[in-house]
């Protein structure tokens, strides 16, 4: 195989770097399975990682990208055939391992996943890490007891990834959904179906035990303080799915919220998940739980527009989902 175009970061004395470079398979880590990507995608997790940031990335040069979807090349595994369409997100693709943003990929057997009939590469990626971290908040949430027509459930976060495929994935399965964001995009967020939008800014983040309960769940993208106080506002037995940790990493609350209402914090990972749950989130994503106008969304970019991407994600200014097409 000749020659082809990755996003690899560096580590040059110190100062951490990415660019896209020409790279071969040899070059690759090891695994079963080669993959000829279609599309990888941006998460905050890669914008922090190509800067240093967040000690993500555990060995330099690495190819970056916590997601890919593409075809099958080759496997030494039987599970998987040439012409195979497939994912991968979370393990260690983009942090101990080469990741997504190459032409080529090569991983493990064991954490590749076929791309459930409903849904094309480019869709796969429009949701990636984001989208399936979304839906297995709301899937946590359901296993807990969360049912449309219990009240309103909140999302924060609501234009980052997460929170726009979560606001879609719940306005879909029937929620009444609350859309919380710092920013002026209500037109955006109704249109992936919120019902009400509420402005970070007129939130009081006071340290009181308790408030008026208000949210049958929520999913949070945020953390920090936003998060403690949708610990004290949510109703009796609802869940609070924490996602993400833009505001913080730190949650002052008390213990109140659990004793008096009985609450759920739900922590959600998508790196570790296992197997048989990420197969079932990826085929919902491709049934009942697949967001409407998935398109509205995304903005395309090949690995050459990756740089303004991380900027953009880091600076707090990433409105959707950003695709890198590789193809």
């Amino acid at each position: 195989m000749s020659a082809f175009k990755a996003f690899r970061v560096f580590n040059d004395d110190g100062v951490v770097s990415g660019r896209v470079v020409d790279t071969t398979l040899d070059e690759l880590t090891p695994g079963d399975v080669v993959i000829e990507a279609a599309y990888s995608s941006v998460n905050y997790k890669d914008a922090l990682a190509v800067a240093g940031l967040g000690k993500i990335i555990r060995r330099f040069p690495l190819v970056a990208g916590i997601d890919v979807a593409g075809t099958v090349v080759s496997s030494a595994d039987k599970r998987f055939l040439e012409g195979d369409a497939v994912v991968v997100t979370g393990y260690d693709l983009g942090v101990a391992h080469d990741g997504g943003y190459a032409e080529y990929v090569r991983v493990p057997a064991d954490w590749v996943v076929h791309v459930s009939d409903g849904l094309t590469l480019r869709e796969a990626m429009a949701l990636g890490t984001a989208g399936f971290t979304a839906a297995l908040a709301v899937q946590r949430m359901e296993e807990n007891g969360l049912m449309p027509g219990q009240g309103p459930v909140a999302v924060t976060g609501s234009t980052g990834g997460v929170g726009s495929i979560a606001v879609s994935i719940l306005s879909k399965l029937e929620y009444d959904v609350t859309a919380i964001t710092g920013k002026d995009a209500e037109p955006y967020l109704r249109a992936l179906g919120a019902s009400a939008v509420l402005s970070r800014h007129t939130i009081d983040l006071s340290s009181r035990p308790l408030e008026k309960a208000t949210w049958a769940g929520a999913v949070d993208a945020v953390g920090g303080d936003l998060l403690a106080w949708l610990l004290r506002t949510t109703n009796y037995r609802g869940s609070v799915a924490a996602t993400g940790l833009t505001g913080g990493v730190e949650v002052k609350t008390s213990v109140i919220p659990f004793l008096l209402r009985g609450i759920n914090l739900l922590g959600i990972d998508s790196v570790q998940c296992p197997m048989d749950e990420r197969k079932e989130i990826w085929r919902r994503l491709a049934t009942d739980m697949k967001p409407a106008g998935l398109d509205a969304i995304v903005t395309e970019i090949g690995l050459d527009g990756l740089p303004a991407a991380f900027e953009t994600l880091r600076a707090g200014n990433a409105r959707g989902r950003f695709v890198v097409r590789l193809e």
